[in-house]
């Protein structure tokens, strides 16, 4: 039987948190599942075909080298919903301090009583990426900043591209 996980976000941008997150979640399952949620309420800094290509380009041959399945596709609504409908019976969250793990030990409660055959599992942060926020990025690479320790190269790039674009 396959192993299918699904990990959820908005990924805008991809960090290095993310991808610790998704690298040690390729330990777990056959085909990891990167959902990007997409809300239309919020107008996010990369379209959704952007973030799709800079998960694939960052995670794909790490998932590979771990003999697990990428697959990056969007989803709307409940993410529980999302994971039912691919056909994962484990849903991936990351953990970067307490106030992380209230909430999302609240998330993991509801989505268990909804979808009780869906686990969520919980990875810690890595020491090096606990810090580390889309938000704080996105306003870092937005004044000109270096966010290379924070982010895949090739998100730099493209953080550093919408910049010049913008100017």
């Amino acid at each position: 039987m396959t192993r299918v996980a699904l990990y959820t976000g908005s990924f805008d941008p991809l960090t290095n948190g993310h991808v610790d997150v998704i690298e040690n979640a390729a330990g777990l399952c056959d085909e990891l599942i990167v959902a990007i949620g997409v809300n239309p309420g919020k107008t996010p800094l990369f379209s959704i075909e952007e973030r799709v290509r800079l998960i694939e380009e960052a995670c794909r041959g790490l998932l590979a080298a771990r003999s697990c399945k990428l697959r990056v596709q969007t989803f709307s609504g409940l993410a529980v919903d999302a994971a039912r409908a691919a056909g994962a019976t484990l849903m991936v969250r990351g953990l970067r301090d307490g106030s992380d793990f209230d909430y999302e030990m609240q998330m993991a409660g509801m989505n268990a009583a909804m979808a009780p055959e869906v686990k969520t599992v919980f990875f810690a942060a890595s020491p090096t990426v606990r810090h580390i926020t889309a938000t704080l990025v996105r306003q870092i690479a937005g004044m000109g900043g270096d966010v290379s320790y924070f982010v895949p190269g090739a998100v730099a790039r493209a953080l550093e591209a919408k910049r010049r674009d913008s100017k």
